[in-house]
């Protein structure tokens, strides 16, 4: 099985972080049914809290991700500036 890139899986997460906070507030307090700000408000709070204290792993690999894709995009420019200059 292939496996998924990191900031795939760190964005589902974080959206699952907030979404199931939100049905739940939803589905079980009525009083957010009519005050949907307030649920949305307190779900990303939530959600927020859920993402420092559980998903530092994924954070983790995503930024490595990131910084290794950088990297080497800007070391293959390094490579082309070198080549026009000589």
């Amino acid at each position: 099985m292939k496996k998924l890139p990191p900031l795939l899986v760190y964005t589902v997460l974080r959206l699952l972080a907030f979404l199931v906070p939100l049905a739940i507030m939803w589905l079980f307090f009525p009083i957010f049914r009519e005050f949907w700000w307030l649920a949305a408000l307190f779900a990303a709070l939530i959600g927020m809290s859920i993402s420092l204290m559980f998903l530092r792993t994924p954070l983790s690999d995503a930024s490595r991700a990131i910084y290794a894709k950088r990297n080497r995009q800007g070391t293959d420019e390094d490579v082309e500036d070198s080549a026009t200059e000589e």
